[in-house]
């Protein structure tokens, strides 16, 4: 299934770089503002161990890696919601995107210019997501212009519409994120919300961009931990990376990254991390395949019941699900395959009402 995370921030900050990193794509990187116009995206594959775990018991003749697209998006500036800075047309891809990673930067450095004259990764992000909440204060006002018109109508779409875009509004007018208020809880408000595709009601995490001597003190980085605090008031992971660094760490061949990684107090890439904490925040796992031909990883949402898992591999798997060979991977590769594990009972079979778990090695029986 195909979910893409739209990178974003002020100019500068280091978007582009992280995106080079990320991707094989090569976005410019440059020092000076809006350099990147046109969004680059990067397929990016999700770091997931089990892969090879699986594949030391079946010896497949490829590994196929989940997913996730990571979108290049050119940096913001102050009055982006009236068009400032070609903010018409970058709004337009942040609201194309499935999620939204902001980029702050949390080092000084004289030589990288910053749009605004100052480092603050908080005030960055503030920026930012003012200018996100103004644009949606714009949709959500003309929603609410509708409802008033139309309420008389006895609609009760249009009566929620008002119930919701009111408060809604004043909330979005204070600079808070949608994503922050509650909506009321009924489906006529998920009908009017999700018809207005607000930019900051998606998933958001942040990412704090630091300079290479601070990785291993994070602690003591004042820039870091403000940007830390603020997030946790929203509830928004943080992943601190350097991105000049891990676009280092990209260049290089994987036999050489181990020993480079340690030299940097690193266990593995602060990508992997970045990349993982997307994935996690669209709500998504990973079920596998493993036979010779390959070991897959397929993406799912959570709570995905084996029929609609079995979809993502062709949609006839769906239509004629019968039953799923279900193995919890662990068991997969303790006992040596699939034989073994039936031979020890731990295979088993699932009807239509069985919820993925995240790890299960699947095989699905269907009829068309």
């Amino acid at each position: 299934m195909g979910l893409s995370i739209g990178i974003v921030g002020l100019p500068n900050v280091g978007k582009s770089t992280l995106f080079n990193a990320l991707s094989t794509a090569k976005a410019e990187a440059a020092n000076y503002p809006f350099c990147t116009i046109e969004p680059n995206v990067g397929v990016v594959p999700v770091p997931d161990p089990r892969l090879a775990a699986l594949d030391g018991v079946v010896h497949a003749d490829r590994i196929l890696p989940a997913t996730i697209d990571f979108v290049d998006i050119a940096g913001l500036v102050r009055g982006a919601h009236k068009g400032e800075g070609l903010g018409n047309q970058f709004l337009a891809h942040i609201r194309e995107v499935d999620a939204v990673v902001q980029v702050a930067r949390c080092f000084e450095d004289g030589n990288i210019v910053h749009v605004e004259n100052r480092v603050d990764p908080v005030a960055d992000i503030e920026t930012v997501t003012t200018e996100l909440c103004l644009k949606d204060l714009d949709t959500v006002q003309k929603r609410l212009d509708k409802a008033r018109k139309m309420v008389k109508s006895g609609s009760p779409i249009e009566r929620m519409a008002v119930e919701v875009c009111e408060p809604l509004a004043a909330h979005l007018d204070a600079g808070k994120p949608a994503r922050t208020w509650k909506a009321p809880d009924a489906p006529d408000a998920q009908v009017v919300l999700g018809e207005m595709h607000l930019l900051t009601a998606k998933p958001t995490f942040y990412i704090a961009n630091v300079d290479e001597g601070s990785i291993g003190k994070l602690e003591a980085i004042a820039h870091y931990q403000r940007l830390l605090k603020f997030a946790a008031a929203e509830g928004a992971p943080v992943v601190p990376i350097c991105a000049a660094l891990e676009a280092q760490i990209a260049e290089l061949d994987p036999a050489d990254r181990p020993e480079f990684l340690a030299s940097a107090g690193l266990t593995e890439p602060g990508l992997h991390k970045v990349v993982r904490t997307g994935f996690d925040l669209l709500g998504l796992i990973t079920y596998f395949t493993a036979g010779k031909p390959e070991v897959r990883a397929w993406t799912i949402k959570r709570g995905w019941r084996a029929p609609q898992a079995a979809g993502v591999i062709h949609t006839d798997f769906e239509k004629g699900f019968i039953k799923a060979e279900v193995i919890w991977w662990e068991d997969f590769v303790k006992l040596g395959g699939e034989a073994r594990c039936r031979e020890a009972g731990k295979l088993a079979i699932e009807g239509k009402e069985y919820v993925v778990r995240d790890g299960d090695v699947m095989h699905f029986r269907f009829n068309v």
